[in-house]
């Protein structure tokens, strides 16, 4: 008996979009002027040709002009830790059932988005870090990642001020990953991380984890050797051993993996690469097993360039439009990955298959914005002051 096939088409797709957002968000009319459904069309219009709201106001005929919009917009924005519950609850509504079968490895990381401008009513909005994009200011955000084969979620959201210590953001992010039921099998960390109040905040709650050992102390040329954790750097041949990280006032002991392999060629370079990691409360079967399991960490790193492809231009200096428009990308990414895992992947013996080719992220971006054209009709002419010749 053959098969039966069906489609999915660019209406089923606006559809399940509108509705997460709709439920999740609750974002309300602003009078006669501006309706949900209008305010929710110009936000994935602007998401999808990676625009302003201004932007997309214009070139939509049915819709308000961008001021009345952005009135719209806030007007019905909540304060921050409502922003954030109604943001991490749309994030885990298509999350699929059997991520809570099992622990999951957990990846946490930060990302930041470079500032130029001034903070809106409070200092502490504005991040200080290593300079990047031609500035040292950014507006923080932290995310919890599954890095499950095919299910690749981002499970929770996080706005991270100036000065606030990285083991409350890590403890808010398990703690939200903790209620949509997710049990965390160990946690992978940027070297960033590796802090001393975050080692023994995870120690406290029997956290496993791995993360690379930032190298420290006197380098192999020194007249008395080298120190600290920089010794491991100079390992001949892959290892075992511990190590102790200080600050002014407590210390952190944790095992660490040295991983030594040739570059042979790999981007251009000869002689010998030392991976130095960190882990607590694990059992590594090898050293390769090690370097393996961080190297999934990694996929974080690619949700944050997919987060990029469907993020809201802005100049805003509001934090709280600019949380929206960061949870609105990673929503629409969510949709995209459950889309190829619920609907568009083959299941077989061994596991479903994934073919991301069938539906990239662009594409769907695509016909969410031909939907919203469909109904709202688009303005595609300028007015010039002579004929084309």
């Amino acid at each position: 008996m053959r098969q039966r096939q069906f489609t999915i088409t660019r209406q089923d797709v606006h559809r399940h979009v509108t509705h997460r957002l709709h439920t999740y968000l609750r974002r309300p009319g602003y009078g006669r002027r501006c309706s949900a459904g209008m305010l929710l069309a110009a936000l994935l219009a602007a998401a999808a040709r990676l625009t302003s709201l201004f932007a997309a106001a214009r070139r939509l005929l049915g819709l308000p002009s961008g001021e009345t919009i952005r009135q719209a917009l806030l007007a019905a924005l909540p304060g921050r830790a409502e922003l954030e519950r109604r943001l991490n609850r749309a994030l885990a509504a298509d999350l699929p059932g059997c991520l809570a079968r099992a622990a999951q490895p957990l990846a946490i990381d930060l990302t930041l988005r470079p500032y130029h401008g001034r903070y809106h009513t409070d200092p502490a909005e504005v991040y200080r870090g290593k300079a990047k994009g031609g500035t040292s200011h950014f507006h923080a955000y932290a995310t919890a990642y599954v890095t499950c084969h095919g299910r690749r979620f981002t499970l929770a959201l996080t706005w991270v001020t100036r000065g606030e210590p990285l083991e409350e953001v890590v403890r808010r992010l398990l703690l939200r990953v903790g209620r949509i039921g997710i049990r965390v099998r160990y946690l992978l960390l940027d070297r960033g991380f590796s802090t001393v109040g975050v080692i023994r905040s995870l120690q406290a709650a029997r956290r496993p984890f791995l993360m690379p050992l930032p190298l420290r102390g006197r380098t192999a040329d020194h007249p008395e050797g080298p120190s600290g954790s920089r010794v491991f750097q100079y390992a001949r041949r892959s290892g075992w051993g511990t190590y102790t990280l200080a600050s002014r006032t407590r210390t952190a002991t944790v095992r660490v993996c040295v991983k030594c392999r040739n570059y042979a060629g790999q981007w251009g370079r000869r002689g010998r690469q030392r991976l130095v990691y960190a882990f607590w409360r694990l059992e590594p079967p090898g050293y390769d097993w090690v370097r393996e399991s961080y190297r999934r960490r990694f996929a974080i790193e690619t949700s944050y360039r997919q987060m990029n492809q469907a993020r809201i231009h802005t100049s805003t200096r509001n934090p709280g439009v600019r949380l929206l428009f960061i949870g609105i990308a990673l929503i629409l990414r969510n949709v995209w990955v459950w889309l190829h895992w619920q609907v568009l992947s083959q299941p077989r013996r061994g596991g479903r298959l994934i073919r991301l080719e069938q539906l990239r992220l662009q594409a769907m971006l695509l016909w969410l914005l031909h939907a919203i054209e469909a109904e709202y009709v688009p303005w595609d002419e300028a007015v010039i002051e002579r004929p084309i010749p």
